[in-house]
């Protein structure tokens, strides 16, 4: 049976809300998601948290009530509160009805297999937790094998960015590395390495792509250092008709996600 917290002053309370910061989510091991539709979303995909914590007044949501049995039959715990300690634990003036505390799951290059998709996205020195989340969201769209992080990227466990997956974090599978590593394990097998670029000329509906395309995006500012676009296999561009200069780092690879699983594909 869940238990009831509702002291701001409870230990267990204080710890989770400090997994809001980096620091502590990297010694505990553990992160943070909020939300009924993302929680259930990670229920659905065989991810249960250590601890659920669900407002009071919710308790008989069928979908928090799923949550629940699913987490205590896990041997994780179940925790009702209210409004108050949820706002606490997710930073957010209107909390969703659920907040749950889930172990790290970030995986290495040895844990991918590159032929069960065939596309793959890569991200080097991402910095925005909105794009790193839309990427996710690509990813689970266009049947991704995995996002692959390339050196210091942007904390895919942190609020933001698994709030602005909607899920996909908990779908797509996440590894990191450096770029050294990255290279050394994709040319140890197959696999087209396609860069977006602004400096080449061609045009991303041109070249032909084969599988598995690994989509490499550089960072939102900078774009990809020369080193790297001298390590693709193809670059190629997404033709500017207005006055814009470039596209957001997530609609650029949302782009070409579509346009390689097209390809590949045979459209």
């Amino acid at each position: 049976m869940p238990r009831e917290i509702t002291a701001f002053s409870n230990p267990l309370i204080k710890r989770v809300r400090n997994l809001r910061d980096k620091k502590h989510r990297r010694e505990e091991g553990l992160f943070l998601a909020e939300g009924l539709r993302i929680l259930t979303e990670a229920r659905e995909a065989g991810r249960l948290p250590e601890y659920l914590f669900f407002a009071r007044e919710m308790a008989g949501h069928p979908l928090v009530r799923a949550l629940v049995d699913a987490t205590e039959g896990a041997g994780g715990e179940a925790i009702e509160t209210n409004a108050d300690i949820l706002s606490k634990l997710s930073g957010k003036d209107n909390p969703g009805a659920v907040v749950g505390v889930y172990p790290d799951f970030a995986l290495t290059l040895a844990d991918l297999d590159r032929s069960t998709a065939p596309i793959w996205l890569v991200a080097e020195r991402l910095r925005d937790p909105g794009n790193l989340g839309t990427i996710l969201r690509t990813g689970d769209a266009v049947g991704a094998g995995g996002l692959i992080l390339i050196d210091e990227c942007v904390d895919p466990f942190s609020v933001e960015a698994v709030r602005a997956s909607m899920g996909a974090l908990f779908t797509v599978p996440v590894a990191k590395a450096s770029w050294a590593e990255f290279v050394a394990w994709l040319r140890a097998g197959p696999g087209q390495l396609v860069g977006l670029s602004l400096d080449t000329e061609h045009d991303y509906k041109a070249p032909p792509y084969t599988a598995p395309t690994f989509l490499l995006t550089g960072n939102e500012a900078q774009g990809m250092p020369d080193f790297m676009a001298a390590e693709c296999d193809l670059l190629v561009k997404i033709p500017m008709l207005g006055k814009a200069d470039s596209l957001n780092a997530a609609v650029a690879t949302a782009v070409m996600a579509y346009e390689v699983l097209s390809r590949i594909r045979g459209g």
